[in-house]
């Protein structure tokens, strides 16, 4: 071929290659946030919540240092954490591996190798009938670079790049998780004590009035009725206590895994907490769109399905030629004294056009499997966002009608309270039998311990709502 007919077909090559480019691939899907979830929460008209803009540091709204170390900790040494780090790592290498395809690639060589011919090919035989041994040498440089006029290489980028934003995404949800993890474990150690501390007390009083009515029984004014129904009842919340404890050092580990230590060394100052941490102010939540703006699940769907896109325009470009512009050069010579010489240089340079065609089956497969996969993307996407808006509303609502109960508990706690005091004293007085005593006492005591799970819960509730929020981590971490 001339060299007038090969910069005509290049250029004839080129220009469809600029036609057809155009056509190559299809954009994002449109990824649009549902509008009634961009406004106000449903639950937001809570006295319990403001809506201020949510926070990332929320643990420090209990304003306890013990909680704050722990996550600080937490932070520091949970290994999932750890692995989340190294796996974003690996995939910002491969989107630096992918950038590559911009430039040229480039290869060096040198050679030195000695060869004979096999005598029944050679022109030339020694004395011997042997063909002669040949020294050969040769050094060189070869570079190619792709000519992406169908936006495979880009397109290529834009998926590793979108990959590398999925990857900060699922960081950042572990951190999420891990902070809320944490708090919560501290949370049911303390509720734990705080539970165990209220049983202790209603032990106390329940001996107490069993050895009342033993002290009655051997004066002869009370009944083994009496004594074996008191005991029972001392007997059923002693029950309760092994439970409780643990509870509590099931706390204490998981918290300790969570902080990266061993459960041998579980933090002291959580063993010792007596009492839930609590909020002194209404938990600041925002609106649905800044929820959907900062939940990292969200932005990793969304980043999954650009991702997702960009590998349909990778596909699709495989439909079309693939046209790269390449050269070498070197010097080869039979003494290596000789590599320098003009007569041993040799070099080559041009273009070459690689295309499957007629054999696109397999590329237009590829496509409809990649415009599947892009599709799952955008229905994983909608379906999270609507599952990050449930999970926010639910939390809303649990925590608004514990701290509803709670109040009503606490109303019973007092009110049972009161009863068994009165109880003793009509008793005391012979107006009453000692079975109302008892029933007064088991009220109490039951109230005692729902009031305390209610504590429990409230906290529970206010950490699966900051989690819901997606508080504990920040884009510029």
């Amino acid at each position: 071929m001339t060299r007038t007919k090969t910069l005509s077909f290049l250029t004839a090559a080129a220009s469809g290659a600029l036609l057809a480019a155009c056509a190559v691939g299809p954009q994002a899907p449109a990824a649009d946030l549902p509008v009634a979830g961009t406004g106000a929460f449903v639950g937001s008209a809570s006295t319990t919540v403001s809506t201020a803009q949510a926070r990332d540091d929320w643990w420090r709204l209990y304003d306890d240092p013990t909680l704050d170390g722990l996550i600080r900790q937490a932070f520091a040494e949970n290994n999932e954490l750890e692995a989340a780090f190294a796996n974003l790592r690996a995939v910002r290498a491969s989107l630096s591996e992918a950038r590559v395809g911009r430039f040229p690639t480039t290869t060096t060589s040198a050679q030195a190798q000695r060869s004979r011919a096999s005598a029944a090919t050679s022109s030339v035989l020694e004395a011997d009938g042997k063909a002669p041994e040949i020294d050969t040498y040769d050094v060189g440089l070869s570079a190619s670079y792709e000519v992406d006029l169908f936006g495979r290489v880009e397109s290529t980028i834009r998926a590793a790049s979108a990959d590398a934003r999925a990857a900060e995404a699922a960081l950042a949800t572990v951190q999420v998780s891990v902070a809320a993890e944490t708090a919560r474990a501290y949370a049911d150690a303390c509720s734990a004590n705080a539970q165990i501390a209220v049983a202790e007390r209603t032990l106390g009083l329940q001996r107490n009035t069993a050895q009342l009515t033993q002290t009655l029984l051997d004066g002869g004014a009370g009944t083994g009725l009496d004594v074996a129904s008191a005991r029972a009842a001392l007997a059923q919340t002693a029950a309760t206590l092994p439970t409780l404890r643990a509870s509590r050092n099931e706390a204490l580990y998981r918290l300790a895994t969570l902080t990266g230590v061993t459960p041998a060394e579980a933090s002291q100052a959580a063993a010792a907490c007596v009492r839930p941490p609590q909020l002194s102010q209404p938990i600041p939540v925002g609106d649905g769109a800044a929820l959907l703006a900062r939940r990292p699940d969200v932005r990793q769907a969304e980043a999954n399905l650009a991702a997702a896109a960009a590998r349909v325009n990778v596909a699709t470009a495989n439909l079309y030629p693939q046209i790269s512009l390449g050269g070498s050069l070197g010097s080869t010579a039979q003494d290596s004294g000789e590599l320098g010489d003009d007569q041993n240089f040799r070099f080559s340079f041009g273009p070459l056009i690689s295309w499957s065609f007629p054999n696109v089956f397999a590329a237009r497969a590829q496509i409809k499997a990649a415009d599947a996969r892009s599709d799952a993307a955008l229905a994983t996407f909608d379906q999270t966002v609507l599952t990050a808006l449930q999970e926010t509303e639910t939390a809303l609502s649990n925590y608004a009608n514990e701290l509803d109960r709670r109040a009503a508990l606490t109303e019973a706690r007092d009110q049972a309270a009161r009863a068994a005091n009165l109880s003793r004293q009509r008793f005391n007085a012979g107006a009453d039998s000692f079975l109302l005593v008892l029933d007064a006492e088991r009220t109490q005591a039951a109230a005692d311990a729902a009031l305390a799970q209610s504590d429990a819960l409230v906290t529970t509730y206010q950490i699966a709502l900051f989690r819901a929020l997606a508080g504990g981590w920040q884009a510029d971490s």
